[in-house]
């Protein structure tokens, strides 16, 4: 299996458990790597034929930027969802971060994986 991946994806959305988390935005990153299988794209080099990282991560900044979500964990299971009903990915790993959540750490979040590999 192949990957196609989206590194360093960075929105801004409403995220967190605390009272003053509800009412500010704040910036969330990610990682993405989607199994699919490339070589019809790379024959053939017609962009319909290949998972378009363009269009994933316009429907994931969209998602994420109307969403409202208490913990990441929730929003990495909800992007994963999407991911895999609305594109032809088989296979996930996703990084899900919230830099400047924890003092003196630079990033913490949640790293999935869902569907079958193969």
């Amino acid at each position: 299996m192949d990957i196609v991946y989206i590194k360093e994806l960075e929105v801004e959305t409403v995220i967190g458990i605390y009272d003053w988390e509800r009412k500010i935005k704040q910036r969330v990153n990610l990682d993405l790597e989607m199994g699919t299988d490339i070589r019809k794209a790379a024959a053939s080099e017609d962009i319909d034929s290949t998972l378009n990282y363009k269009t994933v991560s316009e429907r994931l900044v969209d998602f994420i930027q109307h969403s409202e979500f208490l913990l990441v964990e929730t929003m990495a299971e909800q992007i994963a969802t999407l991911v895999l009903s609305e594109f032809p990915v088989p296979w996930l790993r996703l990084r899900l971060g919230k830099p400047g959540a924890v003092p003196n750490a630079k990033d913490v979040g949640v790293i999935i994986e869902r569907g079958a590999r193969s």
